[in-house]
C-alpha cells in the first residue's frame, strides 16, 4: 500500500487508513475540507497529507528535453536497452533494442536475420550489467522450423563470441532452457499466441524478449491482392498488440521481415541515430507500421567469395 510510503507522522497515516482511503490517489481526489470530515484531522495535518501525497506521486524532479537527448537525468530506466553483444550494432542502435517498442529487422534471404535474432535470445539472458535483461525469450516461428542446430552452435560459442562477459557468468546460464518456442502457421494462430500465450510468460518474468520470425509470412499466404484492406487491418491489430505487450512489460519485440529482391547499397537511407531504413522495390509482405526502429540487413560480398546458406 503506497500510504505506508508517505513521509508523515504515523498518527496521520493511521487516520487516513481508518477513513478507508486505500491509496494516495484516493487522497488526492478529495478536497481539503472533505479530507478533514472523513479523517477528523486538523487543517494543518490535512495540508501536510496533501503535500506528501503529491510529492510521492510526482516522484522525480523535472526532466528536460536536453536530459533526454543526452540520456541522463532522473529517468535512467528509460534509456536501458537490450545489447546485441556487438559494439558496432549497439552503436548503430544507440545501445541496442529499446525496451518499449517494436524493432523491425528486414533483409533478403541469408542476410543473417535469424542468426541475429538467435543471438538476441541468448543476449537477453545475461545480467543487466552485461547488457541483458536476466530473463528468457519467446521465439514465434511462422514459416520454417525453429533452427535448433544453429542455436546449439551459438550456445557452444558464447564464451568466444561474448569475450566481454566473464566466463563464469556465461557458464552459469542454461541458455537452452530459457527460450520458449511457438509455431504459428496462420494469422489467427499468430494473434492467439500473442494475445494469450506470450503475456503469460512475460507476466511471470520468464521472458523479456519476443521474436516473430517472420511477421509477414502468414499474411502473405492467407491474403491475396483482393484482400489488401483486410490484410492491413489484421497486420495493424498484430502491431498494436505487440506494442501493448512491449510497453506493459518493458520487453523489446523483434519482428523479422524478408524482402524478395536484394537491397542495393544506394537504397540505404541513414535516418535519425539508431534507425536505418531502406527503399525496397518489392516485399514479401507489408512493413510493420507499428515499428519504432526499422533496420535493414545487407549481405556484403567480395569478388571470389562463395555464399553458403546457413545450416
Amino acid at each position: 500500500m503506497d500510504l505506508d510510503r508517505l513521509d508523515l507522522n504515523p498518527r496521520i497515516v493511521a487516520a487516513v487508513k481508518k477513513a478507508k482511503l486505500r491509496s494516495v490517489k484516493e487522497v488526492l481526489h478529495l478536497s481539503g475540507p472533505d479530507l478533514q470530515r472523513r479523517t477528523h484531522l486538523s487543517s494543518p495535518d490535512v495540508q501536510l497529507l496533501l503535500r506528501a501525497s503529491a510529492s510521492l506521486l510526482r516522484g522525480h524532479g523535472v526532466c528536460t528535453a536536453l536530459h533526454l537527448l543526452r540520456q541522463e537525468g532522473p529517468f535512467p530506466e528509460q534509456h536501458q536497452r537490450l545489447s546485441l553483444g556487438c559494439p558496432v550494432l549497439d552503436a548503430l542502435l544507440r545501445g541496442g533494442l529499446p525496451l518499449d517498442g517494436i524493432t523491425e529487422l528486414a533483409g533478403r534471404s541469408s542476410a543473417g536475420k535469424t542468426q541475429l535474432a538467435l543471438q538476441l535470445c541468448l543476449a537477453v539472458q545475461l545480467p543487466p550489467r552485461h547488457g541483458g535483461l536476466g530473463a528468457g525469450a519467446v521465439y514465434v516461428c511462422t514459416e520454417d522450423a525453429f533452427p535448433s542446430r544453429r542455436l546449439q552452435q551459438l550456445i557452444a560459442q558464447q564464451q568466444r563470441l561474448r569475450a566481454d562477459v566473464p566466463g563464469h557468468v556465461i557458464s552459469k546460464i542454461r541458455f537452452g532452457h530459457q527460450i520458449f518456442i511457438e509455431h504459428a502457421a496462420d494469422v489467427d494462430t499468430l494473434l492467439q499466441c500473442v494475445r494469450e500465450k506470450v503475456p503469460v510468460l512475460l507476466a511471470r518474468g520468464m521472458a523479456r524478449l519476443v521474436v516473430i520470425d517472420s511477421v509477414a509470412a502468414p499474411f502473405r499466404c492467407e491474403f491475396d491482392g483482393a484482400a489488401l484492406a483486410l490484410r492491413a487491418q489484421r497486420l495493424l491489430a498484430l502491431g498494436a498488440e505487440l506494442r501493448r505487450l512491449s510497453c506493459a512489460f518493458r520487453s523489446p519485440v523483434l519482428c523479422v521481415n524478408q524482402v524478395t529482391e536484394a537491397v542495393e547499397e544506394q537504397d540505404l537511407v541513414a535516418g535519425p541515430p539508431g534507425q536505418v531504413t531502406a527503399t525496397v522495390r518489392k516485399e514479401h509482405g507489408r512493413p510493420l507500421h507499428a515499428a519504432e526502429v526499422r533496420t535493414c540487413m545487407y549481405a556484403h560480398t567480395r569478388p571470389g567469395d562463395h555464399i553458403h546458406p546457413p545450416s
